[in-house]
């Protein structure tokens, strides 16, 4: 099979010729910057840059000698874009690392040694902290108050939430003229190019967007006692993303192999809301988004949600997602054997290969092998399983730990 080819069987629940792999493909599924280059250090990978395009969360882009090394099956879209050196400038990582951001990214560093990152006018929105690792969320355009024409209001609020104002490519082009026929002329000579399956993540957030506008606490108890202003808000949401998601699927249905979406529904405990709410409010609208996509593209929908959702599994099946991500195997009621077990056959599992919170990052070479070993003998068999880390690969994880994960999947698949 080819890399495209164990992708897709994967996801349609035919059992591939081998565990497909991801790293690098969604930016829940990547490799902090300073644990790239400390991974790169380790492999003797000369040359080449440790290039940030996702800002917020400080993640590398996977280059091509790591992509090949660790036989990795697909590939963002978004990696079409910035390829020159001149859309990138070297900048120094918080363990003294070179490495390099897109021009557009200008932080300004403040007297305590955090950075600020702020609009043209210098309006911060965003922050990271000395030594940190990633940028935290510092301005909630709607902190105070829903506006009273929300529509009118969401495009400028949209603006000013870091997730949208430093997104990354190929998004960070998006105002250009003539980005739709970029986007699908650099897609088609991406797939031209690589034979692995290829990823556009589109976010259409609905409950996140709540909570970047008005902020988490906020947006929590909306859901109870302002049912009302939250039912506008996701109306006025839902027109914006059903009109990005008709140019995606006129740009790119037919070229793109998955379309990611995200909402991060669940903590560690289990959903942030009860089934109910869920499905009243939000579950109509991504079977909406979900459908939009298979009616208008040849291509799989992925949603991205963290922490313990297996109570609402069955409703986001029936909502029509192909694939979730990440498993995330250390919160309540998320193991994999279970899981595996009730919906494994209707959905395919993208992560839960590896635990990030407390195996890839302490434990033993040897240990993070066999409970890699461990994990793939649970979700591989009859398909329905993409190996990815829980989450994203954090600068402290030891580089010996990654190699040894992946000598666990090169192992299992002989």
């Amino acid at each position: 099979m080819t890399s495209r080819e164990r992708i897709l069987a994967a996801i349609e629940h035919r059992e591939p010729d081998a565990v497909p792999v991801d790293l690098g493909a969604t930016p829940s599924s990547g490799i902090s910057a300073m644990a790239y280059g400390n991974l790169k250090q380790h492999l003797a990978i000369e040359g080449g840059h440790t290039r940030i395009y996702d800002v917020v969360q400080q993640l590398a882009q996977p280059e091509e000698a790591v992509l090949g090394q660790f036989g990795v099956d697909v590939i963002d879209v978004g990696r079409a874009f910035n390829t020159k050196a001149s859309d990138w400038y070297d900048i120094q990582t918080a363990d003294g690392q070179t490495a390099q951001y897109p021009t557009w990214f200008r932080p300004v560093q403040c007297d305590d040694g955090s950075w600020s990152a702020q609009l043209a006018e210098g309006l911060e929105i965003a922050r990271m902290p000395a030594g940190g690792a990633f940028y935290d969320q510092s301005l909630f355009p709607w902190l105070d108050a829903y506006p009273e024409d929300m529509p009118a209001a969401l495009p400028d609020a949209m603006s000013k939430v870091l997730w949208s104002a430093l997104v990354h490519s190929p998004w960070d082009h998006a105002s250009e003229d003539g980005f739709w026929d970029d986007l699908r002329a650099r897609t088609i000579a991406l797939r031209e190019a690589s034979d692995r399956a290829l990823m556009i993540v589109c976010g259409c957030n609905l409950f996140e967007w709540g909570t970047f506008l008005r902020r988490m606490d906020n947006f929590l108890m909306d859901l109870f006692i302002d049912e009302a202003h939250v039912e506008k808000l996701l109306d006025a949401l839902m027109e914006a993303h059903m009109a990005t998601l008709e140019k995606v699927c006129n740009a790119v249905g037919d070229v793109c192999d998955i379309l990611r979406f995200g909402d991060d529904l669940g903590i560690d405990t289990g959903p942030f809301m009860p089934p109910e709410l869920y499905r009243k409010l939000f579950k109509p609208r991504h079977t909406q988004l979900c459908g939009y996509v298979h009616a208008h593209s040849n291509m799989k929908t992925f949603l991205h949600s963290c922490g313990s959702i297996y109570k609402l599994m069955p409703d986001l099946i029936e909502a029509g997602y192909d694939v979730i991500n990440p498993l995330q195997t250390n919160c309540v009621d998320m193991e994999p054997e279970r899981m595996k077990r009730e919906f494994g056959k209707d959905i395919c599992f993208w992560g839960g290969g590896c635990d990030t919170r407390s195996v890839l990052n302490r434990a033993t070479p040897a240990a993070v092998k066999a409970h890699v070993l461990q994990r793939l003998k649970t979700l591989s068999p009859g398909g329905g399983f993409v190996f990815n880390t829980v989450h994203n690969i954090l600068p402290e994880v030891p580089p010996e730990n990654v190699v040894a994960m992946f000598d666990a999947i090169s192992e299992f698949n002989g």
